[in-house]
Protein backbone atom coordinates (compact mmCIF):
# COMPACT_ATOMS: atom_id res chain seq x y z
CA UNK A 1 0.00 0.00 0.00
CA UNK A 2 1.26 3.19 -0.86
CA UNK A 3 0.45 7.33 -0.03
CA UNK A 4 1.24 10.39 -0.67
CA UNK A 5 4.04 12.06 1.72
CA UNK A 6 6.79 14.62 1.61
CA UNK A 7 10.46 14.64 0.72
CA UNK A 8 10.78 15.83 4.43
CA UNK A 9 8.52 13.04 5.51
CA UNK A 10 9.86 10.52 4.11
CA UNK A 11 13.23 10.78 5.36
CA UNK A 12 11.46 11.22 8.52
CA UNK A 13 10.18 7.72 8.46
CA UNK A 14 13.43 6.24 7.31
CA UNK A 15 15.21 7.04 10.53
CA UNK A 16 11.80 6.13 12.31
CA UNK A 17 12.22 2.96 11.04
CA UNK A 18 15.50 2.36 11.44
CA UNK A 19 15.49 3.45 15.23
CA UNK A 20 12.38 1.38 15.74
CA UNK A 21 14.65 -1.50 14.48
CA UNK A 22 17.60 -1.11 15.82
CA UNK A 23 18.17 0.38 19.64
CA UNK A 24 21.56 1.06 18.64
CA UNK A 25 20.60 3.64 15.96
CA UNK A 26 20.96 7.27 17.72
CA UNK A 27 20.33 10.79 16.33
CA UNK A 28 22.53 13.81 16.88
CA UNK A 29 22.15 17.41 15.89
CA UNK A 30 21.23 21.13 16.63
CA UNK A 31 17.68 21.74 17.62
CA UNK A 32 16.91 18.11 16.40
CA UNK A 33 14.97 17.39 19.60
CA UNK A 34 11.97 19.94 21.08
CA UNK A 35 12.47 22.28 17.65
CA UNK A 36 12.41 19.43 15.26
CA UNK A 37 14.91 20.34 12.96
CA UNK A 38 16.10 23.80 11.02
CA UNK A 39 13.88 22.02 8.50
CA UNK A 40 11.36 20.49 10.49
CA UNK A 41 12.56 16.73 9.73
CA UNK A 42 12.90 15.66 13.15
CA UNK A 43 9.74 17.11 14.32
CA UNK A 44 8.18 14.03 16.64
CA UNK A 45 11.44 11.84 17.18
CA UNK A 46 12.67 13.43 20.38
CA UNK A 47 9.22 12.51 21.83
CA UNK A 48 8.94 8.64 20.41
CA UNK A 49 12.62 7.44 21.13
CA UNK A 50 13.46 9.92 24.13
CA UNK A 51 16.67 12.08 25.06
CA UNK A 52 18.97 9.08 25.29
CA UNK A 53 18.55 8.25 22.01
CA UNK A 54 17.67 11.91 20.22
CA UNK A 55 20.55 13.97 21.58
CA UNK A 56 20.34 18.09 21.06
CA UNK A 57 24.11 18.95 20.99
CA UNK A 58 25.78 22.26 21.34
CA UNK A 59 26.60 24.79 18.33
CA UNK A 60 30.14 22.32 17.73
CA UNK A 61 30.09 20.72 14.71
CA UNK A 62 33.61 19.68 14.95
CA UNK A 63 32.58 18.15 18.53
CA UNK A 64 29.20 16.05 17.85
CA UNK A 65 30.26 14.55 14.69
CA UNK A 66 33.22 13.65 16.32
CA UNK A 67 31.63 12.02 19.12
CA UNK A 68 28.89 10.37 16.81
CA UNK A 69 32.35 8.89 15.12
CA UNK A 70 33.85 7.28 18.49
CA UNK A 71 30.01 6.02 19.19
CA UNK A 72 30.35 4.45 15.51
CA UNK A 73 33.47 2.62 16.34
CA UNK A 74 31.78 1.14 19.41
CA UNK A 75 28.97 -0.43 17.60
CA UNK A 76 25.94 2.62 17.17
CA UNK A 77 24.67 3.59 13.99
CA UNK A 78 25.03 7.16 14.72
CA UNK A 79 22.81 9.84 12.40
CA UNK A 80 24.20 13.37 12.31
CA UNK A 81 22.07 16.21 10.85
CA UNK A 82 24.37 18.89 10.03
CA UNK A 83 21.95 22.43 10.15
CA UNK A 84 23.22 23.86 6.57
CA UNK A 85 25.35 22.33 4.41
CA UNK A 86 27.83 24.96 4.12
CA UNK A 87 28.59 24.21 8.18
CA UNK A 88 29.70 20.83 7.80
CA UNK A 89 33.39 22.48 7.02
CA UNK A 90 33.11 22.50 10.76
CA UNK A 91 33.09 19.35 10.65
CA UNK A 92 35.75 18.23 7.75
CA UNK A 93 38.86 16.69 10.18
CA UNK A 94 36.19 14.40 12.00
CA UNK A 95 34.53 13.48 8.43
CA UNK A 96 37.92 13.38 5.99
CA UNK A 97 40.93 12.54 8.34
CA UNK A 98 39.22 10.05 10.80
CA UNK A 99 35.88 8.94 9.46
CA UNK A 100 36.59 8.00 5.76
CA UNK A 101 39.95 6.39 6.91
CA UNK A 102 39.54 4.48 10.58
CA UNK A 103 38.49 1.45 8.41
CA UNK A 104 41.84 1.63 6.10
CA UNK A 105 44.24 2.53 8.78
CA UNK A 106 42.80 -0.13 11.34
CA UNK A 107 43.01 -2.66 8.74
CA UNK A 108 39.59 -3.51 8.36
CA UNK A 109 38.98 -4.09 12.07
CA UNK A 110 36.69 -1.07 12.49
CA UNK A 111 33.66 -0.23 10.77
CA UNK A 112 32.58 3.40 11.06
CA UNK A 113 28.48 2.91 9.85
CA UNK A 114 27.80 6.64 10.48
CA UNK A 115 25.05 8.74 8.46
CA UNK A 116 25.73 12.65 8.09
CA UNK A 117 22.68 14.13 6.44
CA UNK A 118 23.07 17.54 4.93
CA UNK A 119 20.48 20.25 3.50
CA UNK A 120 22.42 21.70 0.64
CA UNK A 121 21.55 24.12 -1.93
CA UNK A 122 20.47 27.75 -2.86
CA UNK A 123 16.64 29.54 -3.62
CA UNK A 124 16.01 30.76 -1.04
CA UNK A 125 17.95 33.78 -0.58
CA UNK A 126 20.10 32.66 2.36
CA UNK A 127 23.25 34.05 0.98
CA UNK A 128 26.38 32.97 0.38
CA UNK A 129 27.34 30.79 3.96
CA UNK A 130 24.15 28.83 3.78
CA UNK A 131 23.12 28.46 0.04
CA UNK A 132 25.87 26.13 -1.20
CA UNK A 133 25.85 22.28 -2.34
CA UNK A 134 29.38 20.75 -1.43
CA UNK A 135 28.66 17.37 -2.55
CA UNK A 136 31.79 17.29 -4.76
CA UNK A 137 34.33 18.22 -1.79
CA UNK A 138 33.38 14.44 -0.43
CA UNK A 139 33.01 12.82 -3.54
CA UNK A 140 36.92 13.56 -3.52
CA UNK A 141 37.83 12.02 -0.60
CA UNK A 142 38.48 8.35 -0.27
CA UNK A 143 36.19 6.15 2.11
CA UNK A 144 33.19 8.26 1.89
CA UNK A 145 29.79 7.43 0.14
CA UNK A 146 28.19 9.95 -0.97
CA UNK A 147 23.93 10.39 -1.84
CA UNK A 148 21.73 12.79 -3.48
CA UNK A 149 18.25 11.89 -3.79
CA UNK A 150 15.83 13.72 -6.21
CA UNK A 151 12.49 12.73 -4.68
CA UNK A 152 10.80 11.04 -1.73
CA UNK A 153 10.74 7.46 -2.66
CA UNK A 154 15.01 7.24 -2.96
CA UNK A 155 14.95 9.49 -0.43
CA UNK A 156 13.61 7.05 1.94
CA UNK A 157 15.08 3.63 0.41
CA UNK A 158 18.44 5.55 0.06
CA UNK A 159 18.47 6.74 3.80
CA UNK A 160 17.12 3.49 5.10
CA UNK A 161 20.46 1.42 2.85
CA UNK A 162 22.98 4.38 4.48
CA UNK A 163 21.93 3.75 8.35
CA UNK A 164 22.55 0.12 7.99
CA UNK A 165 25.42 0.95 5.48
CA UNK A 166 28.95 -0.12 7.39
CA UNK A 167 30.90 3.11 5.83
CA UNK A 168 30.01 6.24 6.46
CA UNK A 169 28.06 8.52 3.99
CA UNK A 170 27.24 11.87 3.28
CA UNK A 171 23.73 12.30 2.78
CA UNK A 172 22.47 15.49 1.10
CA UNK A 173 19.17 16.67 0.57
CA UNK A 174 18.35 19.89 -1.41
CA UNK A 175 16.17 21.95 0.92
CA UNK A 176 14.01 23.29 -2.05
CA UNK A 177 12.52 19.41 -2.31
CA UNK A 178 11.65 18.93 1.21
CA UNK A 179 7.89 20.38 0.24
CA UNK A 180 8.05 17.79 -2.99
CA UNK A 181 5.83 15.29 -2.41
CA UNK A 182 5.68 11.85 -3.99
CA UNK A 183 3.64 8.00 -4.05
CA UNK A 184 5.65 6.14 -1.16
CA UNK A 185 4.69 2.05 -0.14
CA UNK A 186 3.72 2.11 3.25
CA UNK A 187 5.97 -0.96 4.05
CA UNK A 188 9.89 -0.83 5.02
CA UNK A 189 11.71 -1.07 1.85
CA UNK A 190 15.65 -0.16 1.06
CA UNK A 191 17.68 0.82 -1.95
CA UNK A 192 20.55 -0.13 -3.38
CA UNK A 193 23.66 2.47 -2.49
CA UNK A 194 25.12 2.86 -6.32
CA UNK A 195 22.62 2.56 -8.99
CA UNK A 196 21.28 5.40 -10.66
CA UNK A 197 17.85 5.51 -12.66
CA UNK A 198 16.89 5.94 -16.11
CA UNK A 199 13.97 9.13 -15.66
CA UNK A 200 13.35 9.33 -19.77
CA UNK A 201 13.80 6.73 -22.23
CA UNK A 202 15.84 8.96 -25.09
CA UNK A 203 17.97 8.70 -28.34
CA UNK A 204 19.31 11.94 -29.09
CA UNK A 205 21.14 13.14 -25.91
CA UNK A 206 22.06 11.67 -22.67
CA UNK A 207 20.89 14.17 -19.69
CA UNK A 208 22.28 13.45 -16.31
CA UNK A 209 21.39 15.17 -12.89
CA UNK A 210 20.52 14.66 -9.30
CA UNK A 211 18.89 16.28 -6.55
CA UNK A 212 16.82 19.40 -7.45
CA UNK A 213 18.88 19.68 -10.31
CA UNK A 214 17.22 16.35 -12.22
CA UNK A 215 13.87 18.72 -11.71
CA UNK A 216 15.03 21.38 -13.45
CA UNK A 217 16.11 18.59 -16.25
CA UNK A 218 13.26 17.11 -16.47
CA UNK A 219 10.97 20.43 -17.48
CA UNK A 220 14.87 21.26 -19.77
CA UNK A 221 13.57 17.46 -21.62
CA UNK A 222 10.01 18.44 -21.99
CA UNK A 223 10.44 21.75 -23.65
CA UNK A 224 13.21 20.11 -26.22
CA UNK A 225 10.93 17.51 -27.10
CA UNK A 226 9.00 19.97 -28.53
CA UNK A 227 11.73 20.85 -30.76
CA UNK A 228 12.13 17.08 -31.89
CA UNK A 229 15.18 16.06 -29.54
CA UNK A 230 14.59 13.24 -27.53
CA UNK A 231 16.33 13.03 -24.29
CA UNK A 232 17.52 10.45 -22.05
CA UNK A 233 17.60 11.53 -18.71
CA UNK A 234 19.40 9.72 -16.02
CA UNK A 235 19.38 10.57 -12.31
CA UNK A 236 22.59 9.64 -10.41
CA UNK A 237 20.84 9.49 -6.49
CA UNK A 238 24.18 7.85 -5.55
CA UNK A 239 26.87 10.08 -6.70
CA UNK A 240 29.71 7.87 -5.15
CA UNK A 241 30.04 5.13 -5.98
CA UNK A 242 29.19 6.59 -9.44
CA UNK A 243 26.57 4.20 -11.39
CA UNK A 244 29.25 4.60 -14.62
CA UNK A 245 27.78 1.25 -16.18
CA UNK A 246 24.53 3.28 -16.76
CA UNK A 247 26.51 6.69 -17.61
CA UNK A 248 28.81 5.46 -20.25
CA UNK A 249 25.35 2.67 -21.40
CA UNK A 250 23.19 6.00 -21.89
CA UNK A 251 26.03 8.10 -23.66
CA UNK A 252 26.91 4.74 -26.40
CA UNK A 253 23.21 5.03 -27.14
CA UNK A 254 22.96 8.99 -27.48
CA UNK A 255 26.61 10.40 -28.62
CA UNK A 256 26.10 13.15 -26.94
CA UNK A 257 25.74 14.24 -22.76
CA UNK A 258 25.10 17.48 -21.01
CA UNK A 259 25.79 17.33 -17.25
CA UNK A 260 23.51 19.34 -14.69
CA UNK A 261 24.68 19.78 -10.86
CA UNK A 262 23.24 22.85 -8.64
CA UNK A 263 27.45 22.39 -7.16
CA UNK A 264 30.49 24.82 -9.03
CA UNK A 265 31.75 23.37 -11.73
CA UNK A 266 35.05 23.88 -11.52
CA UNK A 267 36.28 20.10 -10.03
CA UNK A 268 32.47 19.43 -9.70
CA UNK A 269 30.55 16.37 -10.38
CA UNK A 270 30.28 17.52 -14.07
CA UNK A 271 33.63 17.68 -14.43
CA UNK A 272 34.41 14.07 -13.27
CA UNK A 273 31.39 12.75 -15.34
CA UNK A 274 32.68 14.33 -18.46
CA UNK A 275 36.19 13.28 -17.65
CA UNK A 276 34.80 9.31 -17.26
CA UNK A 277 32.76 10.27 -20.68
CA UNK A 278 36.54 11.10 -22.25
CA UNK A 279 38.27 8.08 -21.00
CA UNK A 280 35.70 5.28 -21.96
CA UNK A 281 33.74 6.26 -24.64
CA UNK A 282 34.96 9.27 -26.64
CA UNK A 283 34.76 7.47 -29.72
CA UNK A 284 30.97 7.03 -29.27
CA UNK A 285 30.60 11.02 -29.34
CA UNK A 286 29.34 13.24 -32.03
CA UNK A 287 28.71 16.27 -30.24
CA UNK A 288 30.41 18.56 -27.37
CA UNK A 289 30.54 17.16 -23.59
CA UNK A 290 28.46 20.30 -22.23
CA UNK A 291 28.18 20.81 -18.30
CA UNK A 292 25.72 23.31 -16.50
CA UNK A 293 26.34 23.89 -12.95
CA UNK A 294 26.56 27.08 -10.24
CA UNK A 295 28.60 30.05 -11.26
CA UNK A 296 31.76 29.96 -10.35
CA UNK A 297 30.66 32.78 -6.99
CA UNK A 298 29.58 32.89 -3.91
CA UNK A 299 25.61 32.56 -3.64
CA UNK A 300 24.17 35.93 -3.35
CA UNK A 301 21.06 36.75 -0.87
CA UNK A 302 19.34 38.97 -4.12
CA UNK A 303 16.98 36.67 -5.17
CA UNK A 304 17.44 38.09 -9.07
CA UNK A 305 20.92 37.36 -8.44
CA UNK A 306 20.76 34.03 -6.93
CA UNK A 307 19.09 33.20 -9.86
CA UNK A 308 21.40 34.55 -12.20
CA UNK A 309 24.34 32.28 -10.93
CA UNK A 310 22.49 29.04 -10.46
CA UNK A 311 21.41 25.90 -12.81
CA UNK A 312 17.72 27.03 -14.86
CA UNK A 313 15.69 25.58 -17.23
CA UNK A 314 16.87 27.57 -19.76
CA UNK A 315 20.06 27.38 -19.22
CA UNK A 316 19.69 23.38 -19.44
CA UNK A 317 17.50 23.91 -22.76
CA UNK A 318 20.38 25.74 -24.47
CA UNK A 319 23.03 23.17 -23.09
CA UNK A 320 20.59 20.49 -24.99
CA UNK A 321 20.76 22.85 -28.39
CA UNK A 322 24.51 22.81 -28.21
CA UNK A 323 24.91 19.60 -27.40
CA UNK A 324 23.11 18.90 -30.38
CA UNK A 325 24.06 21.27 -32.97
CA UNK A 326 27.50 21.69 -32.30
CA UNK A 327 29.01 19.40 -34.65
CA UNK A 328 26.61 20.52 -37.56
Amino acid sequence: MARIISYREAIREAIAEEMSANEKVIFLGEDIGAYGGAFGVSKGLLDQFGDARVIETPISENSFVGIAVGAAMTGFYPIVEIMFMDFITLAMDQIVNHAAKIHYMYGGQINVPLTVRVPSGAGKGYGASHSQSLESWFVNAPGLKVIAPSNPYSAKGLLKSAINDPNPVIFVENKMLYDLKQEVPEEPYYLEIGKAEKVLAGTDISLISYGRALHLSLEAAKIAKESGISVELIDLATLKPLDVDTILSSVKKTGKAVIVEEGYKTSGIGAEIAAIIAEECLEYLNGKVVRIAAEDCPIPSSIALEKAVLPSVDKIVEAIRKACFSYE
